[in-house]
């Protein structure tokens, strides 16, 4: 009988080659990071602490840091923060956030009180589910208002947002979403923002490498944004976390008594590490990638589209970031299947997406697809969901295809 440690080692080297070398990922949520990001997340960091006296506002700690053996961990935490300012353009950057959601909570239980407004995009039109009024909002006693949006265009209703602002005066308004296919008009938030003392947050969880490489929205915190934060494992191309970054030296001061302690205990150096050796990546090669992955994205909708399968937004070239929409109830009139029978169907072909129509380019991209790569790509998503020809029949091309691009690139 094998022990459980076999058959763990065996279930994690199979989903090993099956994700990383045989499958086509497009779930616009997920990327994968480089050797050298994942060498340094196993490093001895992992078993560490640091508590250091200025993290401490609260806390009183008589020794410059209550652990002894941090000389090398406080210089790296120190270190990725200087990359994220210099990536970021930003003047304070806090690496600790565990996740992109822990992120939101640090930012909402750090400037909202009990009873305060603030105002998102609905989940419906694409919002992210954790700022709905059952969600956070709950737990924090707060009021929650959607942002108007119109979906059918991808955009914000603006002079109905103006108007919302100036008669709620929220608190927060949350920008960015699970959904976010074209940048938002901060300046003109902003204008509305100012007048009643409202504060702009973005959460850029989806988008966080394409800011970071200029090519989509390239300086929110320039345009009026008060606080950036979100994932740094989507378009951005770390292992899984958070970042907050800010140029409002009150709004930094807030956030950094609210961490080491309270919302934050020990925020995994080995990740902070990593994390640095991603903004490394991105200084050097960020923009070419973030470029590619829009382009790769605007190619795939086109193909898509020219294949017969239902996309949106075409009227605006389908997309100005990472992800694509797919018209589900279209397909779904065109095919007489549901979506989500259409998405298993095609992880039997080896293609994987999710069951919210989204489709994403950030990891084909780093893997190295082009924008020719991207006809060829559509006609293997048709033959399963229009075609409805037998995955296991079409996976074989799906292998032969992905065979092609083994290697992480942009590192």
């Amino acid at each position: 009988m094998n022990e459980p440690k076999d058959e763990l080692i065996q279930l994690i080297r199979a989903h090993d080659e099956w994700r990383l070398k045989q499958c086509i990922n497009l779930i616009p949520s997920e990327n994968i990071s480089s050797e050298a990001v994942r060498q340094v997340f196993l490093s001895d960091l992992g078993h560490r602490y640091s508590l250091r006296r200025e993290e401490c506002f609260d806390f009183p700690i008589q020794a410059e840091n209550f652990y002894r053996g941090t000389r090398y961990i406080d210089q790296i935490v120190e270190m990725c923060r200087e990359l994220a300012c210099k990536v970021f353009n930003a003047k304070f950057a806090f690496p600790e956030p565990l996740s992109g959601h822990h992120a939101a909570i640090i930012v909402l239980a750090s400037l909202c009180r009990p009873g305060d407004l603030i105002l998102a995009i609905d989940e419906r039109k694409g919002g992210y589910p954790g700022y709905m009024p059952q969600s956070l909002p709950q737990y924090f006693n707060l009021r929650m208002a959607p942002i108007p949006f119109n979906h059918e265009e991808g955009c914000i209703e603006y002079e109905e947002l103006e108007e919302l602002i100036a008669s709620e005066k929220p608190r927060l308004v949350i920008l960015g979403a699970s959904t976010i296919l074209f940048p938002y008009d901060i300046r003109r938030i902003k204008r509305s923002c100012d007048e009643v003392g409202a504060l702009i947050v973005y959460d850029a969880s989806h988008v966080l490498g394409l800011i970071a490489g200029g090519a989509f929205q390239p300086d929110p915190l320039g345009e009026g944004v008060d606080v950036l934060f979100g994932s740094t494992h989507k378009t951005f191309f770390g292992p899984q976390g958070g970042i907050i970054v800010t140029n409002n030296d009150l709004l930094a001061e807030i956030l950094s008594k609210n961490l080491k302690l309270k919302m934050v205990d020990n925020p995994h150096f080995n990740r902070i590490a990593a994390l640095a050796i991603a903004l490394c990546e991105h200084l050097k090669y960020g923009r070419e990638y973030a470029k590619q992955v829009i382009m790769n994205a605007k190619a795939l909708g086109r193909a898509l589209d020219e294949e017969g399968v239902p996309m949106m937004y075409k009227r605006k070239d389908f997309t100005s970031s990472h992800q694509l929409l797919v018209f589900i109830d279209e397909v779904e009139r065109l095919t007489g299947r549901k979506y989500h029978a259409l998405t298993k169907m095609l992880e039997q072909a080896y293609i994987i997406v999710d069951n919210g129509g989204r489709l994403g380019t950030q990891e084909i991209t780093r893997l190295g697809m082009k924008v020719h790569h991207m006809k060829e790509l559509a006609s293997l998503i048709r033959r399963v969901i229009i075609d409805q020809e037998d995955p296991v029949k079409v996976r074989k091309d799906v292998l032969a295809f992905r065979a092609k691009f083994q290697e992480v690139k942009y590192c």
